[in-house]
């Protein structure tokens, strides 16, 4: 996967996030968290997200998933896209 196609898939993750019903602030907060530890590593080649990144982006797919199953579910595809990068 290019990092051209990722952008595309994080920007398709910014507009679900952009379209999920109300969330409190933490949960707000740790969703831009992943967000820009991936723009990071798009940003700089040959960074990699640290598996603890994954890890984080697994965790809040389950803290999401009774209050915004559709948002935790967009949120294991990206893990499953960021590991078929090698990211």
């Amino acid at each position: 996967m290019t990092p051209d196609e990722l952008r595309q898939r994080l920007a398709n993750l910014h507009q679900q996030l952009d379209a999920a019903p109300p969330m409190d602030e933490e949960s707000r907060r740790l969703l831009r968290t992943l967000r820009d530890d991936i723009e990071r590593a798009l940003d700089q080649p040959g960074t990699e997200l640290a598996s603890e990144h994954r890890h984080r982006f697994e965790e809040a797919a389950a803290r999401f998933e009774a209050d915004h199953p559709a948002l935790a579910g967009v949120l294991r595809q990206f893990v499953d896209v960021l590991g078929k990068a090698g990211l």
